[in-house]
């Protein structure tokens, strides 16, 4: 939404207010001779108390007054914008003063407003003081309908129409109604680049948020003009040119036109690129506290190199954050150029400026209004005492974004007066909603209609602990979960969680598997921080799980009820190594996660396996609004003392959630003619992440191009597709994987993650179901 400000016309305002005032200050009082005042009598007032008429004027009672303090009272009480009129009088030795008040607003209206949002407009009107129950100024109307006319030109809306009528009303007070006919928005029919020679025009032309109807024009209203999109484009274009060697680069003019129709702008941009410029030689200076080869490593521009403004400031940052990093909190690189027109090259200079070390005295935090102090104060690295540490901020901050807790963290150093040596950090935090309560329906069109209720807070009471409960039912049958986790059972960052579950799952309505399974029990974890980024996870779990069969079930659900009976149970242990320093947890633009977990069913419960996965994903920003991500995970399961994996321990394939575009765990070995899983499982996945176009700014949707390969593996059945033996392959064929291509959409709506997705399969098999169009709604279970 465009935001609505009147600065553009407050110059004009204040120059008639002024020549208003002044016009009034020049008429003279009533003329009389001096006298000692012995009462001051107010008339005329309607809605100002007489204390405000006392406290402006500058005539007290046993004063004397004269034609010059009479005419300073005038002046002063016509300052306050209450009067429209003031007169000064004399009744024998009374001083009356005589006043007409302005009107007051009684209401505001205003229509056909759309471009704007009603709170940027009332904010606007309180700055200038339109509101209610004020005094009424018919030029700070107009100011208004001035300024919102020359607003809506700057968006393109160069038919709209703006009218305001002021009613008046008994008392003394009026109504304000301000109408306005927007008309269209000026769509833009081309964008002309005149004057370039070094880089071709339509490379020029995508570096402008407007321009001429694409393909997302739709969504992304790119060809609706905007005065302010404009600057903004005309500013990276003269960045453009600065990063590449054009020291001399200028935008001669910048024409928009509008048709006589005032529907369309044609946009034409007259540059002077100048000649290109390389960099002759660099050198340090200065006081450099460090050895000079260690700041040389971090130049970003060398001698011979094409000039780039982008590369000098990314070196003055390098350098002032490695000296930040020793507590030279202020260190200040300065570039020094020397330019020479004739043979078109620059000799740089870095002047370095360390300044003196500085400690932290104290972390002063603002803002947790929720969250407990210690909350904060614990994913601080910089210490309070310490010399001051820029990357150990920095890292404070990452460690701060990742709970999940705050939409903003900004951190600033204030000095201590008398200690130039030393700075307080305040750090202030915006507190984000952290529980949620949420009753819905979902749908997803591998399980049909969910409804979910969950109710969870991962702020408990502002102490960081985090307290869920979650209820699903419908689609393939019910789902109950509770969990609970303390990050900071220990001062040193042990955590401690458990989880209990309830399950009852019948997959034959997704046409995978003839049984029904009902399961219950429950984890407790122990996290253990090794280093930065690493934490340990062990865990100690107990399930019992019902399998109940339908007709005609295939050998290898018989055979597992034959040998388990109906009911079994399994207690597992595990660990689990996770390295994490994505910058966000839901939607990362950079960093890596990986884990490498091992987990075992283990005696005196009845079933007996191991297993182990390994994950990682990667996120590398491309461009300010692209991101790409490279993904993969291997796990196997093997069974042990003679007995073999239960079927449902099995992995699975197919589906939204790791290959669009096959049918949901449709994938892998057949038994029987319904897919069992294997016991290894093998996925990559190379995906393009980008925002929604028109919703670049929305934090929720995220949209993507992908590429995935797998496969599950593991199970052989015989000719008859009954029998089957489980095998050691613990790597799949080229011929086995299968492979999909396709466009994703994520949506962190209130009732869950949306995922939708639209694939196409590169190698499907014959017996492969294929479902190209996949979404859901809701939680999964």
């Amino acid at each position: 939404m465009k935001k609505f400000s009147l600065s553009s016309a407050s110059p004009v305002f204040l120059a008639a207010s002024v020549a208003c005032v002044s016009a009034v200050w020049a008429a003279p009082a009533w003329a009389f001779t001096p006298f000692t005042v012995k009462n001051i009598e107010i008339r005329g007032l309607e809605h100002i108390a007489p204390g405000t008429v006392y406290n402006y004027l500058p005539i007290h009672i046993g004063e004397q007054v004269d034609d010059q303090k009479a005419q300073q009272a005038i002046k002063d009480l016509y300052s306050t914008g209450f009067f429209k009129d003031v007169t000064i009088a004399r009744s024998d030795d009374n001083l009356l003063v005589i006043v007409q008040e302005r009107p007051i607003i009684s209401s505001i209206k205003m229509e056909g407003i759309k471009a704007f949002s009603k709170s940027e407009v009332n904010g606007t009107l309180k700055g200038v003081g339109l509101v209610e129950r004020h005094i009424f100024n018919r030029s700070i109307l107009d100011q208004v309908v001035h300024g919102l006319q020359e607003q809506y030109e700057g968006m393109g809306y160069y038919n709209a129409k703006i009218h305001a009528r002021v009613i008046k009303l008994p008392r003394n007070r009026v109504a304000i109604h301000i109408d306005a006919k927007e008309g269209e928005q000026a769509t833009i029919k081309q964008v002309t680049i005149v004057g370039n020679h070094a880089f071709s025009e339509s490379r020029l032309r995508g570096l402008f948020s407007i321009g001429a109807p694409d393909a997302f024009s739709f969504f992304s209203k790119n060809n609706r003009y905007s005065r302010e999109k404009l600057m903004k484009g005309l500013e990276k274009l003269h960045n453009y040119y600065l990063d590449r060697g054009y020291l001399n680069f200028d935008v001669e003019s910048s024409q928009v036109q509008v048709t006589p129709d005032r529907r369309f702008v044609y946009i034409t941009v007259n540059v002077h690129e100048g000649s290109l410029y390389h960099i002759q030689s660099v050198h340090l200076s200065g006081d450099l506290v460090v050895p000079k080869p260690e700041l040389e490593k971090l130049m970003e521009i060398r001698a011979g190199d094409v000039f780039s403004r982008a590369k000098i400031n990314d070196t003055n940052s390098a350098i002032a954050e490695k000296l930040g990093n020793l507590g030279y909190a202020f260190a200040n690189t300065t570039p020094v150029p020397k330019v020479d027109a004739k043979t078109h090259e620059v000799a740089l200079n870095f002047e370095v400026n360390p300044g003196r070390k500085v400690y932290i005295r104290r972390i002063e935090i603002t803002g947790n209004d929720k969250s407990r102090d210690y909350v904060v104060r614990r994913q601080f690295r910089q210490m309070e005492g310490a010399l001051y540490d820029g990357a150990l901020i920095r890292r404070s901050k990452l460690r701060l974004q990742q709970t999940g807790f705050y939409d903003k963290i900004n951190t600033k150093t204030v000095p201590v007066p008398g200690h130039p040596d030393q700075l307080d950090l305040d750090v202030d935090v915006s507190e984000r909603p952290t529980g949620s309560f949420s009753i819905g329906v979902g749908y997803s069109n591998a399980q049909g209609i969910l409804f979910n209720g969950s109710i969870s807070q991962n702020n408990f009471m502002g102490t960081g602990n985090a307290l869920s409960f979650s209820a699903n039912v419908g689609g393939l049958g019910t789902a109950y979960n509770l969990s609970f986790t303390d990050p900071y059972v220990t001062p040193d960052g042990i955590s401690l969680g458990f989880s209990l579950y309830r399950n009852n799952t019948n997959l034959s309505i997704l046409s995978v598997a003839p049984y029904q399974e009902i399961d219950y029990g429950g984890t407790a974890t122990l996290g253990i921080p090794v280093m930065q980024y690493i934490y340990d996870y062990m865990s100690l779990g107990f399930s019992n799980t019902t399998i109940n069969l339908f007709a005609n079930p295939p050998a290898i659900y018989s055979q597992y009820v034959q040998t388990f009976g109906n009911t079994a149970t399994a207690l597992t242990v595990g660990n689990a190594l996770t390295f994490d320093s994505r910058n966000s947890p839901i939607f990362p633009t950079k960093g890596f996660y990986g884990s490498l977990a091992l987990k075992a069913a283990v005696p005196p419960a009845k079933l007996r396996w191991y297993k182990a996965e390994i994950k990682a994903d990667y996120y590398h920003p491309i461009t300010s609004w692209l991101t790409g991500g490279l993904s993969g995970r291997y796990g196997f399961i093997n069974g042990y003392g003679g007995l073999s994996v239960p079927f449902f321990n099995n992995y699975y394939m197919g589906g939204p959630t790791t290959l669009p575009g096959y049918q949901t765990y449709s994938l892998g070995p057949q038994v029987g003619g319904y897919p069992v899983g294997g016991t290894r499982e093998l996925l990559f996945n190379a995906s393009l992440y980008f925002p929604l176009p028109g919703l670049a700014d929305n934090n929720n949707f995220r949209m993507s191009l992908f590429a995935a390969s797998g496969w599950v593996y593991g199970v052989n059945s015989d000719a008859s597709g009954n029998n089957y033996s489980y095998n050691n392959q613990y790597f799949p064929s080229l011929g086995q994987m299968r492979t999909t291509v396709g466009v994703g959409f994520l949506w962190i709506s209130p009732m869950g993650p949306l995922r939708l997705s639209l694939a196409v399969p590169l190698n499907r098999h014959p017996n492969d179901l294929t479902q190209p169009l996949q979404f859901t709604v809701g939680n999964n279970f």
